[in-house]
């Protein structure tokens, strides 16, 4: 069996396939860094939808995620924009944990996923 990797770095390859499984590296908001986690969850789904169709897979065939917030007072907040980008009825299994530090200080979310392929 083959394994795919895409956007693939010396440290890191952004998305990596196998086995017809797509697994993201976690993503944070590139696009909002320092705004709020509302903000931050928006640009986070934004990248993972065009990973996931880089992928040849979509969000409604998540398995798993797992988002990282460094504040869990945040967590309502966060999910009220997970609630609204989720397929009704594809909801993956799901973690959500308090990290006090992410990649950077302007970060305050990190979330990663793994999906099925079409």
């Amino acid at each position: 069996m083959t394994i795919e990797r895409m956007q693939a770095g010396p440290r890191m390859s952004q998305v990596v396939i196998h086995n017809s499984t797509v697994y993201l590296a976690g993503q944070v908001a590139s696009g909002a860094p320092g705004k709020s986690v509302a903000e931050q969850t928006k640009d986070i789904l934004s990248t993972i939808d065009v990973l996931l169709a880089g992928a040849k897979s979509d969000k409604s065939r998540l398995l798993s995620a797992t988002i990282w917030l460094t504040d869990m007072s945040t967590f309502a907040e966060m999910n009220g924009v997970w609630d609204a980008w989720v397929v009704p009825g594809a909801a993956p299994a799901r973690a959500t944990v308090v990290s006090p530090k992410l990649a950077a200080p302007e970060f305050s979310i990190e979330i990663a996923v793994i999906a099925a392929q079409s």
